[in-house]
């Protein structure tokens, strides 16, 4: 079963989002606190949105997607950009990944929207395949950038 997330719901996101830092091998970059997700999915003015997976027989989460909208200037609609894709790996294998994913595809169709789009780690090989499977293609001639910390700082204080 999906469901969108509810603010009772902040616990178990947050201890889902350290567990993905931990299989990114990358567990000191996850800093949220639960009040920033808390804030982020349910303040005055939300810019996050989640959906949970839960297990049908003991009704526990055991899954996530967190996402946010984008803007094709190309396509001149929006699209979901999804942050984070997040299966426990003890529920691997049960469609709960699927169904999230088709979750936010049928929001994108409902709502007209032109993309749904991800990034993966390279090394991510499962990920990979699961979503060719699901006939997802790679952005070829892409790289991400990213500024944060004091790089960040200096830019945005025109340094």
């Amino acid at each position: 079963m999906i469901r969108p997330a509810t603010p009772a719901d902040i616990p178990v996101i947050h201890a889902l989002i350290r567990e993905l830092a931990v299989y990114e091998k990358a567990p000191d970059e996850a800093r949220a606190t639960p009040g920033q997700l808390h804030e982020a999915l349910f303040g005055p003015d939300p810019a996050v949105f989640a959906h949970l997976a839960v297990d049908d027989t003991t009704g526990e989460p055991v899954g996530f997607a967190l996402w946010f909208l984008t803007f094709s200037t190309w396509r001149g609609v929006h699209g979901i950009h999804l942050e984070d894709l997040y299966v426990r790996p003890e529920a691997r294998g049960a469609g709960h990944g699927r169904a999230l994913l088709t979750e936010l595809a049928r929001i994108c169709v409902r709502r007209g929207y032109a993309r749904l789009e991800w990034s993966v780690l390279d090394w991510n090989e499962p990920a990979i395949g699961f979503y060719r499977r699901l006939g997802a293609v790679p952005q070829d001639g892409w790289t991400v950038f990213r500024l944060t910390d004091g790089a960040l700082g200096e830019l945005g204080a025109g340094r």
